[in-house]
């Protein structure tokens, strides 16, 4: 009895490894090491883990196309005992891949970690990351497995009425479609929403210490035309945040305006997604709560397009502030509360319409004032704010009357004005830092001050700021099929030396990246530095009164906050 059992439980074993394709699994081998090499940023154990399984999947998949479509042109195929021989081989040959690229896996990611300022990983991790790798490829490849034959039987039966190629293309196109229906109509759909209701809620909640201003010239005081309760939790941080009057006069040794503390405080206006209903509605809210406030009586304006979250980094609008000793206003307001990299997923152009939206109130307004009495108007916007306001301020609309220029950080990949200056740099100079013509208009920079070159600038300056390790600029969809730019030589400062492009495994390797792009040292990635946006401010706004060494300090003052909030 025993040995019967033995004998069946083995010819079963025997059969469902027969099964595996050997092409699918030298495949799935390859997807696996290129997986566990550098991409733009370092990766947590579950990251790569997940990541490694995705990529081994896929390998097989695409190895089991090849052979599906090998046999569909009823090619030749080799005889049994080869085929036996050659999965011996490559199971041994599997195994040893696996084992050097799995050991090999923590020296390329440290160093990515060490061009980071980060500490090394641990190799214990390494048996977690295999772990998980290997859970989540047996899981994607069972579904394929199950689908494949889910269609082989539905080809079967369609042969006995139709031709046998006719039969398989047609079963094969049911099961794409409903492959297709299960990964994008159900998981994904059901992960968005789970998404879209935890970001939903995650903006209603407000912070401690983040109090209702009591001034009444603030932005959702009680004197506000903007409900305090409707402005979002990243709205209330950023009009609760910023320098005070007597902290930038402290800071800078300038005791004018001192006394008049409430007029020389910062502005902030900001309008969040439940203050009105729709876009336009919002930046007629924001453009008279901003002329309530007195924000068009101040030296300088920036209508700001916050992140997916509606976030605007502090580094980006306190600096702005100290360098113009407070007499500043911002106005700013909030198209969604998901991530950016989930928003420009679902719907990129609500960054769009919504800075459209409300530079085309402020402009409006802003250009029936004296020319010689109004602020200067500039704009400002990071990761999908940059996408969204690039387009905003359209330069034959306001070429009679043109505004200052633009601050603009880790422009994310669909930008297209972006874009066509990039693909339209000089000759000779890199993707991830070009130049633009003669550079009078537009010019780029990164952690090392690139805008000082001692070329005259025109009337209207531009500058973008970006990491040659943001993957939030470089990743795109042709990452799966073709090699990108950003790694020819010479490469950026933080993009490691041992980072290769392999098709579909860098693209997938940079889509992983995405989510993790803000979590890593300020100064790479999609972090960008205060010292960056202290560079660009002065070179765009040029603020009165500041030497190298007070713009240093400033810089240290910063540098030191950010060390202690980490």
């Amino acid at each position: 009895m025993i040995p019967r059992l033995t004998h069946s439980l083995h010819r079963s074993l025997s059969s469902y490894w027969d099964s595996f394709s050997f092409l699918g699994l030298i495949l799935a081998t390859l997807f696996f090491c290129g997986s566990v090499t550098p991409s733009l940023l370092p990766r947590p154990y579950i990251v790569q883990g997940i990541l490694s399984g995705f990529a081994t999947a896929i390998g097989y998949v695409v190895g089991v196309v090849l052979v599906w479509f090998w046999n569909f042109l009823e090619l030749p195929v080799p005889k049994q005992e080869l085929a036996r021989r050659l999965k011996q081989f490559t199971v041994a040959a599997v195994a040893v891949l696996f084992a050097t690229f799995t050991w090999h896996a923590s020296a390329w990611q440290n160093s990515v970690r060490v061009l980071m300022e980060m500490p090394p990983i641990e190799s214990s991790e390494l048996v977690w990351f295999f772990l998980i790798a290997m859970v989540v490829a047996g899981l994607l490849v069972t579904f394929a497995r199950t689908m494949i034959f889910a269609g082989a039987r539905l080809s079967r039966w369609l042969q006995k009425y139709l031709p046998r190629r006719i039969a398989i293309s047609l079963s094969t196109l049911v099961v794409f479609l409903t492959a297709l229906f299960i990964g994008n109509g159900v998981v994904a759909r059901g992960l968005l929403s789970a998404a879209d209701g935890f970001f939903l809620n995650a903006d209603k909640l407000i912070e401690d210490g983040i109090a209702q201003p009591t001034a009444e010239w603030a932005c959702g005081s009680t004197a506000s035309l903007v409900d305090w309760d409707s402005i979002g939790r990243r709205g209330k941080d950023f009009i609760a945040g910023g320098p005070t009057a007597e902290e930038i006069a402290e800071f800078i040794n300038d005791d004018d305006g001192v006394s008049e503390s409430e007029w020389m405080h910062p502005i902030r206006v900001y309008v969040g997604m439940r203050s009105a209903e729709d876009d336009q509605a919002r930046a007629a809210l924001a453009l008279e709560e901003l002329k309530r406030a007195g924000g068009f009586e101040r030296d300088v304006l920036v209508v700001a397009t916050p992140t997916g979250t509606g976030w605007l980094d502090e580094g980006a609008v306190d600096t702005f502030e100290y360098l113009h000793r407070g007499d500043t206003a911002i106005v700013s307001m909030q198209y969604s509360y998901l991530p950016s990299w989930i928003t420009i997923l679902v719907d990129p152009s609500r960054s769009k319409r919504s800075a459209s939206a409300l530079f085309d109130q402020v402009y409006a307004h802003w250009t029936t004032l004296p020319k010689d009495s109004r602020p200067k108007l500039f704009l400002f916007g990071l990761s999908l704010g940059s996408f969204g306001c690039e387009d905003s301020a359209d330069l034959m609309e306001t070429f009679q009357d043109p505004i200052g220029g633009s601050v603009l950080s880790g422009p994310p990949f669909p930008s297209r004005q972006w874009g066509s200056i990039v693909a339209s740099r000089n000759p000779g100079t890199p993707v991830w830092m070009p130049t633009f013509r003669d550079e009078s208009m537009i010019r780029f920079t990164s952690q090392t001050n690139k805008l000082d070159n001692g070329k005259a600038w025109g009337p209207i300056r531009n500058v973008y700021i970006q990491h040659a390790s943001d993957p939030m600029v470089w990743f795109s969809p042709s990452l799966a099929w073709n090699r990108p730019a950003w790694l020819n030589h010479p490469r950026g400062p933080d993009v490691s030396p041992a980072l290769r492009w392999y098709p579909i495994v860098t693209f997938l390797q940079i889509a992983f990246d995405l989510p993790m792009a803000t979590s890593i040292p300020i100064g790479y990635g999609h972090n960008y530095a205060p010292s960056s946006y202290i560079d660009a401010w002065v070179a765009v706004t040029q603020p009165a009164g500041w030497s190298e060494a007070d713009l240093q300090k400033l810089k240290n003052r910063f540098a030191e906050t950010e060390d202690s909030s980490h």
